[in-house]
């Protein structure tokens, strides 16, 4: 892999992975639609990081404070709300801990399929923008229940399977939970840390004990990192700023043009 490559494929990875669009089902199609080579799992990893550092330091300032709650939720004190939300974002993690754990392998060999990519590019688009149509859109991430919490949470593990969108999938169910679009993708930015972590951790682990080849090449790593870290801080930024104006139709039409596109190239 060029240097280049590895420039663009950070950036659809920094952007992808907060959009509603699915960077999983982009990572896919990318270098096939241009031939390139597979770019190892050992930059699949570098570019997780990179995100990771983004929504980390992104929510710098919320960190602490979830960290105190849940502490204080620990011992007894259920009034407070960073406590209840950071309660919450570890319950909505468990499904997509479980799924990963014992699914991933299955997923990895038998969903990563152009048809399979178009598929959940279109039919999550729509259902993304009815839930923002026909959602309350009055609560704050802070109000949700545990079962709520849990619901989120299940829609991420679904997001294991290319062309969901792990953002997409958490904040249409956020939205049918009756949160604000701002409440939605920030739940499913903070939702991304313990997920981001997990997924990267995973595939670690594989490269660390070689159950997967991957060549490493620093300098790759390096620009895979940064730039997805840049790209990333810059998308949570813009998204946060602009999604109460537009709403998600946008975000729909793309994945619906995308999955026509994928079906006319690859089909």
């Amino acid at each position: 892999m060029e240097w280049w490559q590895a420039v663009v494929l950070a950036i659809v990875q920094g952007l992808t992975e907060f959009l509603p669009v699915s960077s999983s089902g982009h990572l896919v199609l990318v270098p096939r639609l241009f031939g390139w080579p597979d770019q190892g799992l050992a930059f699949d990893v570098a570019v997780h990081v990179g995100t990771l550092l983004a929504v980390l330091w992104y929510f710098r300032r919320d960190l602490l404070p979830l960290l105190l709650g849940l502490a204080r939720f620990a011992r007894g004190d259920r009034t407070d709300p960073y406590g209840r939300l950071a309660f919450n974002l570890g319950v909505a993690t468990l499904p997509v801990g479980f799924v990963g754990l014992f699914f991933s392998d299955f997923i990895e060999a038998s969903l990563r399929s152009p048809f399979v990519v178009a598929f959940q590019l279109a039919v999550f688009g729509v259902v993304l923008y009815l839930a923002d149509r026909f959602g309350a859109r009055k609560r704050a991430e802070t109000e949700l229940s545990v079962t709520q919490a849990l619901l989120i949470g299940c829609g991420q593990a679904l997001a294991l399977i290319p062309g969901t969108s792990r953002s997409g999938i958490t904040m249409t169910v956020g939205l049918l939970a009756g949160l604000t679009r701002e409440a939605a993708a920030r739940f499913a930015f903070l939702l991304s840390v313990p997920g981001i972590a997990l997924a990267g951790g995973y595939e670690g682990f594989k490269l660390a004990t070689g159950a997967v080849a991957s060549p490493v090449q620093l300098t790759e790593i390096l620009i895979g990192m940064g730039v997805s870290a840049l790209v990333g801080y810059a998308c949570i930024h813009f998204f946060l700023r602009f999604i109460a104006r537009i709403g998600f139709l946008p975000f729909t039409i793309y994945r619906l043009l995308l999955a026509a596109f994928i079906v006319w190239v690859f089909i």
